[in-house]
């Protein structure tokens, strides 16, 4: 979940219009079926035909793949098209469009620990909606589809993740797509003007607009659309939690078959015109220059009307400076309860099943919560400090209620206390113990983790394993293992404390469940080929599906190894980590319900408090 933002600025509402229909289902392609009538079946050439405006990839020899960068997927969201659905790109046929480099990232927004930029200094530009195709160059029919959501809290990252590393650790036997969306106040400024005068989410629509460009489109590219894995990470893995919602949860499999989320972020999901959502709206408009001035009915314009006329830099800027006046590790722009698209809060909607797809591989870090946790906490007046900030609309009771779920084993534990990971199924757990924490820090640490980032996961597993749809959970556990460590891991290059057989393990495991709709990997590449019991039989070979009365999830670890020591700046700690020479893999099955002191009991608290924190 994310810290509430207090905004100081007095604003006035302004400008009332019709309220207008919210686009369900935005228009199709312009040339899709010229596109289909002119390719039919994909061949080797690198030239696609898109009806709309034709490509040209480039060929990796090393790789084996054929990929294409820069694809347009919708028009630009410029002028009018700010804070609108994304709507079908205009035919451009003039010449073919050369598909070698990377199209411009989308306008990025920092969280609340990060530097303002004063300007667009990234080379970002809001005509962004952009993705890339990377598809084996021999493929010999329609190829399973993995499409990737990069992460970033909704205010940051891009589509330009290399997909060829996990492609080839699979054999090439499933296409890659990576898209972009809208970010920060370009892609989620919410308030009730701007979903009377456009959309709210428009950065969730952006998504979902792509995948329906994969659906129509992905057969030229040698891919099944029949067969799609949507995937993420962090915000990533947030988005794809969304898309598994998607209009109630009414889509069935029409767009994707499999789910893939890593530690999916779910930050307070307000109304779309509630109070915080509303006051960012505002504060905005105030520090673009947009603020009312006038008596009510007495504006030439709108405040949205006048964010529309801004200029680029200008909102960049407004939405860095709001995101800033935030609390720590926060962003101050995010998706919302739209009542169309994004119909409740997950952690109800899950509970009732309600979702999209048929088969989920869920997963979260073993520390997911330092990177955006203040880390000054060494008391338990401290912890209730943060508490009360963290949850503001928590009675005293409910606090008290936290407290009993995370207790405290050892009150006077200092940060110059031992660190180390716990084993997970006894001994000292995550409520107290880990590799980057301990004592009220630690209590800190877990508690924004599995609120933020875990719980989401558990919920998310927990909704696949009934209704005839499926749902596996692993936990990765390579120490330190802090939020966003995993993705090195199946996308490369591996960090010195990930070791080659624990890369390519992960990587097979997506890369099967992409293939085959199972994560299950052959015993010898789970156990890895430093082991010395390379053939002995694995859990993850015959990986169980995760249901409540059967809750177990493969743990990703290693053993063994050699120690150095490294500085982990944004948390202001050095830690011991190991690498090669020694390591191994140490892949297990263990119950995720009484994983580190009962998770799966506190994860049900959470989900009871959901209104009121709201998740």
């Amino acid at each position: 979940m994310i810290f509430p933002l207090l905004f100081s600025f007095t604003l006035i509402l302004a400008g009332c219009a019709a309220l207008p229909v919210q686009e369900d289902n935005p228009q199709p392609f312009e040339g899709t079926l010229q596109a289909r009538e002119s390719r039919g079946n994909f061949s080797s050439s690198l030239r696609v035909d898109l009806g709309y405006e034709i490509y040209e990839g480039i060929s990796n020899s090393t790789s084996g793949l054929s990929i294409w960068r820069g694809i347009r997927y919708a028009a630009p969201a410029t002028g009018t098209n700010r804070w609108q659905a994304p709507t079908a790109p205009k035919q451009n046929r003039s010449s073919v469009i050369k598909a070698g480099t990377f199209a411009p990232i989308c306008p990025q927004g920092p969280d609340a620990s990060t530097s303002i930029q004063a300007v667009n200094q990234t080379g970002a530009n809001e005509d962004c909606l952009f993705l890339n195709v990377y598809s084996p160059s021999n493929a010999s029919g329609p190829l399973p589809v993995l499409v990737w959501i990069h992460g970033g809290g909704y205010g940051a990252g891009n589509g330009r993740q290399d997909l060829s590393s996990i492609i080839n650790a699979n054999n090439n036997s499933f296409v890659g797509v990576a898209i972009q969306y809208r970010l920060a106040a370009f892609g989620f400024l919410s308030s009730d003007e701007v979903f009377r005068n456009g959309v709210v989410n428009a950065g969730i629509l952006d998504q979902h607009f792509a995948l329906k460009w994969v659906h129509d489109f992905i057969g030229l590219f040698g891919g099944n659309a029949s067969q799609v894995t949507i995937s993420g990470e962090s915000a990533g893995g947030g988005s794809v939690m969304l898309q598994d919602m998607a209009y109630g949860g009414s889509l069935g499999s029409s767009l994707f078959v499999n789910t893939i989320a890593a530690s999916p972020y779910l930050p307070m999901q307000y109304g779309y015109k509630d109070w915080i959502p509303s006051q960012a709206y505002y504060a905005f408009a105030a520090q673009a220059g947009c603020a009312p001035s006038l008596p009510y009915g007495a504006h030439s314009q709108t405040i949205f009307e006048c964010l529309v006329a801004k200029d680029t830099d200008t909102l960049i800027n407004a939405s860095a400076t709001i995101s800033q006046s935030g609390n720590f590790g926060t962003w101050a722009f995010l998706p919302v309860t739209d009542g169309v698209f994004v119909q409740d809060l997950p952690s109800q909607q899950l509970l009732r099943g309600e979702v999209n797809g048929q088969n989920a591989l869920i997963g979260n870090n073993a520390n997911e919560g330092p990177l955006f946790t203040p880390q000054n906490i060494t008391t338990e007046e401290d912890l209730l400090a943060w508490l009360h900030l963290t949850f503001p609309l928590f009675t005293n009771d409910d606090i008290a209620k936290v407290l009993l779920y995370y207790p405290s084993s050892n009150a006077s534990t200092n940060s110059s206390s031992p660190l180390y990971a716990t084993s997970g199924e006894a001994g000292p757990s995550a409520l107290n113990q880990s590799s980057v924490g301990t004592g009220q820090q630690q209590r800190a640490d877990n508690i924004y983790a599995e609120t933020t980032f875990v719980c989401p996961a558990y919920w998310m597993a927990i909704a696949y394993n009934d209704y005839g749809r499926t749902s596996y959970k692993y936990q990765f556990s390579v120490e330190p293992a802090l939020h966003g460590a995993d993705v090195s891991a199946y996308f490369g290059p591996a960090p010195s404390n990930i070791g080659p057989d624990l890369a390519l393990a992960f990587r097979q495991i997506w890369g099967q469940f992409v293939t085959t709709n199972n994560p299950s990997i052959p015993s010898n590449i789970a156990n890895g080929a430093s082991s010395n019991s390379s053939a002995t039989s694995n859990d993850a070979s015959n990986w169980p599906p995760f249901s409540l009365s059967s809750p177990y999830q493969i743990n990703l670890n290693q053993t063994g190894g050699t120690p150095f020591s490294t500085s982990i700046v944004q948390i202001g700690r050095n830690i011991t980590e190991y690498g090669n020479p020694g390591l191994q893999n140490n892949i297990t099955l263990v119950n995720a319900w009484t994983w580190e002191a009962g998770r799966g009991d506190r994860c049900e608290f959470w989900r009871s408090m959901g209104s009121i924190v709201p998740e």
